[in-house]
């Protein structure tokens, strides 16, 4: 399995898929240079004129609602709506999940439009199916551990592969999940690292959309194992960063199937 994920990253640096990205004000920055990092060319794009066209020619889609307002939620309907159509991947980031009406009506209806992945902490998984949870803000006061049962019956009202982080991944898909125990906890001092996974799993469908669980698995591992990297060289959250990008890039296939924790999986 190590090796298939390292193949689907191998790609993602062969091809250059370009990934489309509606996401927010705070990390469109730190998403496009990751994306160019790992080998992807990412583009921010959400007029109303030209969004579909944009999706036409992406390879990939993802979708984060982090700081919604109603011209960027047509957007994203637009672009969601043209993704399911023409059956392309795509990623749905639910930031801040349970913590306003309005932001779970968006997800609603975001979620009519079948997405190929929903990656989120567990908190805001739980919230989409409506189990009880307490959201503060976009950070989870959940484990996602406790999320497993929420996040099987996600995937199977929606089909979608369903991705909780945290100190412990999770990539669930109908019967099945895995689980990922790389990362460390100074990644969560970098706003937007969660944001980011979302743009990598982007990537890594847009390579593998056949097989859209193990190509969220290889995200999640690029992810987790970077940021195990970075940390031991930086002396801080703003060292982390600039540490990370510079992993997405150098990143080589000896040190991530060294580091790479796969752990139980059903």
């Amino acid at each position: 399995m190590q090796e298939r994920l390292w193949d689907i990253i191998s790609a993602v640096r062969a091809q250059a898929p370009l990934v489309h990205n509606i996401t927010n004000y705070v990390v469109m920055n730190n998403t496009a240079n990751a994306l160019l990092a790992a080998g992807a060319s990412p583009v921010m794009a959400h007029a109303h004129p030209e969004v579909q066209d944009m999706v036409s020619i992406a390879s990939a889609l993802v979708i984060n609602i982090g700081t919604l307002d109603e011209y960027w939620v047509e957007s994203m309907g637009l672009a969601t709506q043209q993704a399911h159509a023409l059956q392309k991947p795509w990623v749905l980031d639910p930031v801040g999940a349970g913590a306003t009406p309005y932001r779970n009506q968006v997800l609603e209806e975001l979620l009519t439009y079948k997405p190929t992945v929903i990656r989120g902490n567990a908190s805001e998984i739980m919230a989409l199916v409506k189990t009880s949870s307490k959201t503060k803000g976009v950070d989870s006061t959940h484990q996602s551990q406790e999320a497993l049962t929420a996040g099987q019956e996600l995937s199977a009202a929606t089909g979608a592969v369903v991705c909780i982080s945290g100190a412990t991944d999770l990539i669930i898909h109908q019967n099945q999940y895995h689980s990922l125990s790389n990362g460390h906890p100074l990644m969560a001092k970098v706003t937007g690292m969660g944001c980011t996974a979302s743009a990598l799993t982007g990537a890594c469908c847009a390579v593998q959309p056949e097989d859209p669980f193990t190509a969220t698995l290889a995200a999640m591992a690029l992810m987790g194992v970077t940021g195990e990297v970075a940390a031991e060289q930086a002396n801080g959250p703003g060292t982390l960063q600039l540490h990370f990008l510079d992993g997405l890039h150098q990143l080589s296939k000896e040190a991530f199937l060294k580091r790479v924790k796969l752990g139980e999986s059903s």
